[in-house]
């Protein structure tokens, strides 16, 4: 997603199309701040999309530090999404599923302590019965 931005500001640059040409029609974000520095912000969402892209593929690799840039990155974006109002909703929704995806995926069934309902893990009752 955010890739995209990134290769439409470089297009925007291509085509010589002034800041103000944009920000003066259209309100794309709540924070004027945000608003008056369009094209640095388009900048950033392509540090954004290599950073994801890195750790993408390092989480396909089974690389450890890939799961925590992607954590780290799915964390940030949750915290910034609210200075983007209106798109960072759509942003925050896919950065949010994707930390829960990982999470699932990282601590899969583990428990935070087991329940008194809960069935005793079969490894715990096999080593018990191993060191009799």
């Amino acid at each position: 997603m955010e890739g995209s931005v990134a290769i439409g500001l470089i297009v925007l640059l291509a085509l010589r199309v002034p800041q103000a040409a944009i920000t003066d029609r259209v309100e794309i974000f709540a924070l004027p701040y945000l608003q008056e520095n369009l094209y640095l912000m388009m900048a950033m969402s392509g540090v954004f999309a290599s950073l994801r892209i890195i750790g993408g593929v390092a989480l396909w690799r089974g690389r450890l530090w890939g799961l925590w840039l992607t954590l780290v990155n799915c964390v940030l974006t949750l915290m910034l999404m609210i200075f983007m109002l209106p798109p960072g909703l759509v942003d925050g929704l896919f950065a949010g599923t994707a930390l829960v995806l990982l999470l699932s995926g990282w601590f899969g069934d583990s428990r935070i302590r087991p329940t008194l309902y809960s069935r005793p893990d079969d490894s715990l009752r096999r080593a018990t019965t191993m060191d009799e």
